[in-house]
């Protein structure tokens, strides 16, 4: 269970990293509201999966969810470019986190 609640506040991350960039510096009320809610609810799930996951791992995990979904949904949408290498690199980023909870 601790290990869905922090793959779920991974995902979290992504929503408010990507709300806070169409925030514009929080001058357009409905991305800052987006930022804000999924912000608390995922350093809520962050804090409940650290009750039972190392916090290296922990942290590690969801930081490296939160950079592989904003990256790849950056690209997806046209936002950042495109290229073999950054999708190589993005995926050892997620293989890194299976193995970390292969590891743990």
């Amino acid at each position: 269970m601790y290990w869905l609640v922090l793959v779920l506040s991974g995902v979290l991350e992504a929503v408010w990293a990507t709300a806070l960039g169409r925030s514009e510096g929080f001058s357009r009320l409905a991305p800052t509201l987006v930022f804000v809610g999924a912000l608390v609810a995922s350093m809520v799930g962050l804090a409940l999966a650290m009750r039972a996951l190392p916090i290296g791992t922990a942290y590690a995990v969801w930081v490296g969810i939160g950079a592989a979904l904003t990256a790849g949904y950056a690209m997806w949408s046209g936002q950042e470019p495109v290229s073999a290498l950054r999708v190589l690199l993005l995926a050892g980023i997620v293989g890194c986190v299976i193995g970390l909870k292969l590891t743990h």
